[in-house]
């Protein structure tokens, strides 16, 4: 059935029922630019919102090569082994070019792609900050309207502003590779101080002595940084996603700062002013298209933007300009 003749109401029960199919479908859903489809989808995530909320949101990150893909397999058979539902919504690298991805997630995440509480979403970044699908939220709550308990976000990772993915989860876990190198290998100071947790990969066989050299180097790097939270100090500790070496205890201190920070209320009202600036940059993107859409305005803008270019006309003139003619076709049409 194609998504423009879905009705929001029974796509909306199919989700609540666990149908993977329909979940699959409002998915592609929210993430057509169709003005038909927005109204679906508009609807549907309206009904769903009292079903979401309750599931644990944790974005993982870290270079390319530190065993992300890997990690997260091996982690969520560890869950789904305990009964849990796992949604790994894996963001691919889009060519600037032609805005193609990979979407490859699926053939390397092996044992989570045949289990049958698990999920796999990959989604392209199309140039989006921070490498995170432009829909992720939308998906991250139908996700949890269908049920799941744990949602894990896989970013692009590649040195890039990551703290629109901070901006969507609970937790925030850093993945290294043994040996720190130089620069923190490539990940800004600024991953570090919004990360709830650094994780050293690979720790097992020849690099086990350098990881936990590296486990050093990072505390000592965090112990002079301010904790994003009062009630949490970002941990730091030697897994191996491979071996499946201390994932279980990786996992237990994602529980131990949801417990905290549940009982504090710094929970809700991180989620709360999420939901917030999450508004806002919605409503920014939105009137940037509006501005590229209004016929009105779309023959003012290469001239003005040609003008102040050239610079026979201030950017606030221009500004101005835009916003009159903005203003005044809305007033008239």
């Amino acid at each position: 059935m194609a998504p423009a003749k879905l009705n929001a109401e029974t796509l909306a029960t199919q989700i609540r029922e666990g149908n993977r199919a329909s979940l699959a479908r409002a998915i592609t859903l929210i993430e057509s630019r169709k003005p038909e489809h927005r109204l679906i989808a508009h609807d549907l995530l309206t009904i769903l919102l009292p079903y979401t909320g309750k599931a644990h949101r944790v974005g993982i990150t870290g270079v390319p090569g530190v065993g992300k893909s890997t990690t997260i397999d091996q982690l969520g058979t560890n869950l789904t082994a305990t009964g849990k539902k796992v949604a790994v919504l894996a963001v691919d690298p889009s060519s600037t070019r032609t805005g193609g991805s990979i979407l490859g997630d699926k053939t390397r995440m092996e044992l989570l792609c045949g289990d049958p509480n698990a999920f796999i979403r990959p989604s392209p970044s199309a140039g989006t900050l921070g490498g995170v699908a432009a829909r992720t939220r939308e998906t991250m709550f139908l996700c949890e309207a269908a049920g799941y308990d744990v949602i894990l976000v896989e970013t692009v990772g590649i040195g890039q502003s990551e703290t629109t993915v901070a901006d969507m989860v609970d937790f925030f876990l850093v993945l290294m590779l043994p040996g720190a190198g130089d620069e923190l290998q490539g990940i800004k100071k600024g991953v570090l101080e919004i990360a709830d947790m650094i994780a050293v990969n690979k720790a097992d066989g020849d690099g086990w002595a350098r990881a936990r050299k590296a486990a050093a180097q990072y505390r000592a790097a965090l112990h002079i940084m301010r904790p994003a939270s009062p009630n949490w100090s970002p941990p730091v500790m030697t897994v191996s996603g491979l071996a499946n070496e201390s994932l279980d205890k990786m996992w237990k201190q994602v529980v131990i700062h949801q417990e905290k920070l549940t009982a504090t209320g710094e929970l809700q009202a991180k989620r709360s002013g999420q939901q917030v600036r999450w508004m806002w940059s919605m409503l920014e993107d939105r009137m940037k298209a509006l501005l590229r859409e209004n016929e009105s305005v779309t023959s003012l803008l290469e001239q003005v933007e040609s003008a102040v270019e050239s610079g026979s006309m201030p950017a606030s003139v221009a500004v101005q300009d835009i916003m009159d003619s903005l203003l005044n076709s809305l007033k008239n049409g």
